[in-house]
């Protein structure tokens, strides 16, 4: 008789919570991944996902360490019921095939299901992120510049080429910038047709001498096959300044754990989370290093996934840019965003920089800043600038009147001309509105709990769960690994609170001093 394992599992184990609260998950998408005809899996999904989902709240992410855990680990055992333990392989197949599509949608069940039993308070999302070593070599980088480089160089090789070229057949051929490869593809076929024509013999070795033909077959192919490559390197850049090969979605970054200290670069993604009264509520995956690029869309997957909108943002000086204050003035979302200058502003050495902006007296109705030397700064004329993703600011110069024979002109700038100052007055209005959110009493506790819930979320997950590097390589099984992840950290979070009677907490209380 087979040993029963329901006494062996205490009540208040958190498998038997993670049990309860998956078992509720409606798994439809999961099952459509599998086909109608053919044999029966060896194990059933809704089991396979329990397995993964307590395997990485367990520190387990190897699918090796998973399949000894199964055959060893009574908690696993009771999970699969009495059904047989998986082998490596297939809980790999399970993970990168199957599970791939359905578990996004699983995970925001699982938040959705935590709102609905008054676990999240809807009051504000904490956002963050970090970045994680992609799996990839940190030697096969490719370089936009170093690209653009060779290919210029390449291109001024090719011109020569045409012009012998056209002067020993007697031709008018032509490379263009914009057509390039075209063009080579048309000389190419011209010159394999001459061979044809002339029945050119192609030798190979020391001691042979190519023909003409030969020659020019050879050096045109070459060219064509390189561009080919450049072209392909260019498509994989994404709007970056480089990638890697081995994972081409992952680029290259400064990582915070660099304990070499000599700033190497390695591949890696930029992890984004949004917690809600401890719970990561959503997360994303980039591979923009600056935290800049990823609010807007962060915050747009979140309202779609969650069905539900935030009506305030807390996020570090990260995240501050016109733009995001735009968006979020547009979707009537309060900001509590420290400004980056925050910490300067509190300076001695700031204050009392002269050719700051903020050390300059400001007539709003005149539209004219005074500076130390009481000489005006006024508006010359407004420029528009575009960013990275295509929002449109504009800039207002001012310029001082004269700052030709003026003693402080060497604190107020090292131009040869006079002192000039370049203000986005949308940008500081804005600014100025989440600085004053920051600081009201709201404000305060908001930022507090920012620093512990969601900078506390990813020490749990570097330190505590050592979840320092991926497994898997390309985007798309990177962000099942950190669904997974954040779902094993959400379920031991809530099984914390249910053994520590903190239930329907949500914000820590500011110390009174």
């Amino acid at each position: 008789m087979p040993l029963s394992l329901e006494g062996l599992v205490p009540d208040d184990d958190s498998v038997r919570l993670l049990s309860h609260e998956l078992e509720e998950l409606d798994y439809t998408l999961l099952y459509k991944a599998y086909s109608s005809k053919g044999r029966n899996p060896a194990v059933d999904p809704k089991t396979m996902f329990k397995i993964l989902t307590y395997a990485y709240s367990q520190n387990i992410y190897s699918s090796r360490k998973i399949e000894k855990a199964c055959l060893r680990d009574i908690n696993f055992m009771w999970l699969l019921a009495g059904q047989k333990a998986p082998d490596h392989s297939t809980i790999a197949r399970f993970r990168t095939g199957f599970l791939l599509e359905a578990c996004e949608d699983l995970f925001y069940q699982m938040v959705r299901r935590l709102k609905d039993a008054g676990e999240l308070s809807v009051e504000t999302v904490f956002i963050d992120g970090t970045k994680l070593e992609a799996c990839a070599n940190k030697y096969t980088f490719v370089w936009k510049k170093s690209v653009g480089k060779w290919e210029e160089k390449m291109f001024q090789k090719i011109q020569e080429a045409v012009m012998l070229l056209n002067h020993e057949y007697m031709q008018s051929f032509s490379v263009k910038i914009d057509s390039r490869i075209q063009d080579l593809q048309t000389i190419t076929r011209y010159l394999e047709n001459k061979c044809q024509q002339d029945g050119t013999v192609f030798v190979y070795g020391r001691g042979k001498r190519k023909s003409k033909n030969q020659k020019y077959f050879e050096l045109f192919r070459k060219f064509q096959e390189r561009q080919v490559t450049y072209d392909w390197h260019t498509a994989s850049f994404q709007g970056r300044n480089n990638y890697c090969k081995t994972d081409p979605d992952a680029t290259f970054m400064h990582m915070k754990d660099e304990h070499m200290r000599n700033a190497q670069l390695k591949p890696g993604y930029n992890i984004q989370i949004g917690v809600d009264s401890e719970h990561i509520v959503a997360t994303d995956v980039f591979s923009d290093r600056n935290d800049v690029w990823t609010l807007i869309p962060f915050l747009k997957t979140m309202d779609e996934k969650l069905g539900f909108r935030y009506p305030s943002v807390t996020a570090d000086s990260g995240y501050e840019s016109e733009e995001g204050y735009t968006y979020l003035r547009e979707t009537r979302q309060t900001p509590y965003i420290k400004p980056q200058t925050y910490e300067k502003w509190k300076r001695r050495s700031f204050k009392q920089d002269i050719s700051k902006r903020e050390s300059m007296a400001y007539d709003a109705a005149t539209d004219v800043y005074t500076c130390y030397a009481q000489k005006k700064l006024s508006p010359v004329f407004v420029k528009k600038q575009k960013s990275k993703s295509g929002y449109e600011s504009e800039v207002t110069v001012y310029e001082c009147e004269d700052c030709k024979d003026c003693p402080h002109k060497e604190k107020y700038t090292r131009a040869k001309g006079n002192k000039r100052l370049y203000v986005s007055k949308s940008f500081l209005e804005k600014r100025q509105e989440s600085y004053e959110n920051i600081l009201i009493e709201t404000g305060i506790q908001y930022r507090m709990n920012r620093s512990i819930q969601v900078e506390g979320a990813f020490g749990v997950l570097k330190n505590d769960y050592e979840f320092q590097k991926f497994l898997l390589r390309e985007k798309t099984k990177v962000k099942l690994e950190i669904l997974l992840l954040c779902m094993g950290y959400n379920l031991n979070k809530l099984h914390a609170k249910i053994q520590n009677e903190r239930i329907g907490s949500h914000l820590f209380k500011v110390k009174s001093a």
